[in-house]
């Protein structure tokens, strides 16, 4: 999908799509730590109407530990972002940062295996939708 990030639509409603990926996320050990309303956000603090687009902060704790402890800094990329959000015409996409990334930015050999597996819980997180 980018160079960041992988997702895709689903034949699901908003609401539906918010529920489903919390419940998918939690069946491989993700949390959901932070929930930020964006469309809520645009309508009071700039009077702007967007469609539905929440924006999830996912952790998995065992993950969290193994990079926080590579990498004492790495607390910078985390949690994993999840988006899901409704675009003008009605479809409703759902939205990863890929944990990838991680490797791609140190030379640290821990993070990058850290990162491939998150990417690969995520990756049936989605397929799962």
């Amino acid at each position: 999908m980018s160079r960041f990030g992988f997702g895709k639509s689903v034949a699901l409603s908003f609401d539906q799509a918010l529920a489903r990926i919390i419940a998918e996320l939690h069946k491989e050990g993700f949390g959901v730590l932070t929930e930020i309303d964006v469309a809520v956000t645009m309508k009071k603090k700039l009077d702007h109407n967007i469609p539905p687009y929440r924006i999830l902060g996912a952790c998995n704790p065992v993950f969290a530990k193994r990079a926080i402890t590579a990498e004492p800094g790495i607390g910078l990329l985390l949690p994993c972002n999840v988006v899901v959000r409704q675009d003008d015409a009605g479809t409703v996409l759902v939205e990863f940062l890929d944990p990838g990334m991680m490797g791609q930015m140190t030379d640290n050999a821990e993070l990058a295996r850290i990162g491939a597996e998150v990417r690969e819980k995520l990756q049936k997180v989605m397929r799962a939708l």
